[in-house]
């Protein structure tokens, strides 16, 4: 599986502060067997986040994930640029994401998260915390490869039990 990041944040982009929750994407999705073929840290401009979506997409990324920019700021415009992108949303993962965040911190809930489906890759909106990263990761990852295998056209009979 083939994987993109987009870091967003404007101190990031500006060298103002550390990207955390980039690098353990990579740590997580590279232990989970993908392939990192994309990153990035964009200011939380929606034309540039949309950039970035449209031209990893095109290239046939399978898997881009995105870190920051999900929250109330009036800043924070990751999902909406995300939505301008997608053919189809994939709302089940941004609703696994916030219940598990839930188990963990009643403020997940106010993650505005979301995820779908752009040509043959599938975009993801993640918190812009590593712990957060890493819960949401956690919630999702068992559910990501088949996901990609179907958008590829790489699995068989989806729901059928062996019998």
């Amino acid at each position: 599986m083939e994987v993109g990041i987009l870091t967003v944040s404007d101190k990031g982009a500006a060298g103002e502060r550390e990207d955390r929750s980039g690098p353990a994407i990579r740590e997580i999705m590279e232990a989970a067997g993908a392939r990192i073929v994309r990153t990035r840290v964009v200011p939380d401009e929606p034309e540039a986040i949309k950039a970035a979506l449209l031209a990893w997409s095109d290239a046939g990324v399978d898997l881009v994930l995105t870190t920051g920019g999900t929250g109330f700021s009036p800043r924070d415009r990751t999902p909406e640029a995300t939505k301008a992108v997608i053919e189809r949303d994939a709302p089940g993962l941004a609703e696994a994401m916030r219940l598990a965040g839930l188990k963990a911190t009643p403020t997940a809930m106010l993650s505005r998260a979301a995820a779908g489906i752009r040509k043959s890759t599938l975009i993801v909106n993640l918190p812009g915390s590593e712990k957060a990263v890493r819960e949401s990761l956690a919630a999702i990852l068992p559910a990501l490869p088949h996901g990609v295998e179907i958008l590829k056209g790489a699995a068989a009979e989806c729901g059928q039990g062996k019998k």
